[in-house]
């Protein structure tokens, strides 16, 4: 009898654990379903949010010709997100009778890239390209103006002297030297209107009429028969090449880290700046689109928190939605907030991911290009930058799908940019533009690259849509100062 009142107790005891365990089993399944679901509501909510329909693109577009006109204007009582200026009053190069060999200069944040190369006219690609890239010393960093420009024409006269011009091609007279300046990250490098902005250095702003006078001085001290007559942003070089390849080459456009845009228009067009214009001829107009700004942009919680937190609060909106610099923020943002609100990656947050910026735009393409059954490298990439292991395949998905939304959003933006430009010219409806794409978002990201193009496509519709012909720049990095080498002087 005291057995099977044991057996009986046991029997008993077995069946409470194995309920208690069940019912430990259904709480944490109703609660990974009530988490799973909370993360579903913030990407639904986030998706929406980021919606960029062909009326909102066309809202956004017409948004930014409407500042495009308002900038370009001689009125005090015009209001522009956009702070555009006249970049180059000079002619850009045909592709027919640019011959020769031609020198040029990128000044970067803290490097110097020197190149030449020959052309052949008649649109023929470059030969005898050599790009150089030196370092700045730190004793020329912290030095004087007059210093930088020696140590350029230092360099030159090395980089010249490897790659001489043939004797039949040397000018009687001095030969211009492109010159370009490259924006960097942290708009550390860059020209604004009539200064030049050289943050990383002692003299860290400048006139540009002066650096073109003092770079004028160290070439001829030097004994270099070189003279730069025009210091523009590298985004002008861009605009340069694609107008030597292709007539109807009308704007550049960088989509890197950073982005920016510049377009050839008429004189007449800018009366802001009539008194110091030509008569007639073209001129090109840099944007500096990263500043527009209007309602109808499809900003979020995210967008908001990444702006207070920036250096430039309330600046450069446009370019903190659609450049490489801030994608992958964006998308670290909406991670954070699924994993305090709907754990995620677990009952805990991992510490890595409420870094900032961690999470670069490259990876993010990784991940969001990851075409595996079971996105592997989705996987890899959260382990490697975030320590976050364990993931189920469904998360994965998820995060491969905020990526999706960030990326789509961004490319179609940068789209409507792009056919703001064209109609600002008046060229839709019935003649080919040309524009040039340059830098890694754009180049190297094929999901951004295919929702850019869709984008366009889609406000244009097929009838209209070959209209625009959006392509890489031709040439190769660094070569725009090469072709601004080549351009006609004004008075040639």
């Amino acid at each position: 009898m005291k057995q099977q009142v044991a057996l009986a107790a046991v029997t008993t005891t077995a069946a409470t654990v194995m309920a208690v365990v069940a019912l430990v089993r259904q709480y944490r399944k109703a609660k990974q379903d009530r988490q799973w679901g909370k993360c579903q509501r913030i990407l639904r909510k986030f998706s929406r949010d980021c919606l960029t329909p062909v009326p909102k693109l066309w809202q956004v577009a017409n948004a930014m010709v409407s500042d495009m006109g308002a900038s370009l204007s001689s009125s005090d009582e015009a209001t522009s997100s956009l702070n555009m200026f006249v970049s180059y009053a000079s002619p850009l190069p045909t592709g027919i009778n640019e011959k020769g060999m031609y020198y040029g200069v990128n000044l970067r944040q803290t490097k110097i890239l020197m190149v030449c190369g020959r052309l052949q006219g008649k649109n023929q690609p470059i030969s005898d390209l050599y790009v150089d890239e030196v370092p700045i010393p730190s004793s020329v960093m912290i030095g004087t103006s007059q210093e930088l420009y020696d140590y350029i024409a230092a360099e030159l006269v090395k980089f010249v002297s490897a790659h001489p011009e043939k004797d039949d091609e040397a000018p009687a007279n001095d030969k211009k030297l492109g010159f370009t300046v490259s924006s960097g990250d942290d708009q550390s490098t860059a020209i604004s209107g009539s200064n030049i902005k050289l943050k990383n250095f002692a003299a860290d702003t400048t006139g540009v009429k002066d650096l073109i006078t003092g770079m004028n001085r160290a070439l001829e001290k030097h004994g270099l028969k070189l003279r730069v007559h025009a210091l523009v942003d590298d985004i002008v070089g861009n605009l340069a090449g694609g107008r030597y390849y292709d007539k109807d080459c009308v704007a550049a456009i960088t989509l890197g880290m950073g982005t920016n845009a510049a377009y050839v228009d008429t004189t007449q067009s800018a009366p802001r700046w009539h008194d110091s214009l030509p008569k007639k001829g073209e001129i090109v107009v840099c944007m500096e689109w990263g500043n527009f700004n209007t309602c109808h942009l499809p900003i979020t919680q995210y967008d908001t928190s990444l702006d207070a937190a920036s250096s430039n609060p309330g600046h450069r909106i446009f370019e903190k939605m659609i450049s490489g610099m801030y994608l992958g923020e964006i998308v670290r943002r909406v991670l954070v907030r699924m994993a305090q609100e709907a754990a995620l990656f677990g009952q805990s947050v991992p510490p890595k991911l409420l870094i900032p910026y961690l999470l670069r735009s490259p990876d993010m393409a990784a991940m969001h290009q990851d075409a595996s059954e079971d996105r592997e490298v989705v996987h890899e990439k959260l382990k490697e930058i975030f320590g976050i292991t364990n993931l189920t395949t469904m998360a994965r998905e998820l995060v491969a799908e905020v990526c999706d939304i960030v990326t789509e959003r961004g490319a179609r933006l940068a789209g409507a940019g792009t056919v703001a430009i064209v109609k600002k010219l008046g060229r839709i409806a019935n003649r080919r533009s040309v524009i040039i794409m340059e830098g890694g978002l754009y180049e190297h990201y094929r999901i951004f690259r295919n929702y850019l193009h869709s984008g366009v496509w889609e406000m244009l519709g097929n009838e209209l849509s070959d209209n625009i012909v959006v392509e890489h720049s031709h040439g190769g990095a660094g070569t725009g100062p090469l072709f601004l080498a080549a351009s006609p002087t004004p008075d040639s």
